[in-house]
């Protein structure tokens, strides 16, 4: 349950900080918050978490909103929930469908689930801008990138081991 625990944790303190890091002016006018660089961690831990208790993944989302509202702004929270439910829709959709090893799963469910999640989020808390969701959108696919090559040498190294025995 490590995981788990690890990403309840990460969604209280990202929402937490959502709630208290102040935003900046992007040149044009648009508003952007420095937190949207760090939420593709979540995600990460989020893969692993989803790898260790499977679909119960979805209640420790929902924990991690639950405590959010008690320590965050109540709107962080509930833009992180429905965020979070649909990025975490789209995972269940992609993991439970396809029969791709599970490094591919990751790149391919981020890839349809970031930007959809970005998006609600930056807009139900009002900071909506394409800059905002596209880097908020490249944070959680760095993220990703990074579980995949972690996923793929894993992977491999088992492939390998299985030839061995």
């Amino acid at each position: 349950m490590r995981y788990a625990l690890l990403y309840i944790a990460t969604i209280v303190l990202v929402n937490c900080a959502f709630s208290e890091v102040p935003v900046f002016l992007l040149p044009g006018g648009e508003a952007w918050s420095p937190v949207a660089l760090v939420v593709g961690f979540i995600f990460v831990i989020r893969d692993y978490a989803q790898r260790e208790i499977g679909h119960k993944v979805l209640l420790a989302m929902l924990a991690g909103g639950g405590i959010s509202w008690f320590m965050a702004d109540p709107r962080v929270a509930l833009a992180s929930i429905c965020a979070f439910l649909v990025g975490e829709l789209l995972d269940w959709t992609v993991y439970t469908f396809t029969k791709r090893p599970f490094s591919r799963r990751v790149l391919l469910s981020s890839a349809i689930g970031t930007p959809l999640d970005s998006l609600v989020f930056m807009s139900m808390i009002g900071l909506f801008s394409i800059p905002s969701v596209i880097i908020m959108t490249a944070s959680k696919m760095l993220g990703a990138t990074v579980v995949f090559l972690l996923a793929r040498q894993r992977e491999r190294a088992q492939a390998q081991y299985e030839q061995t025995v």
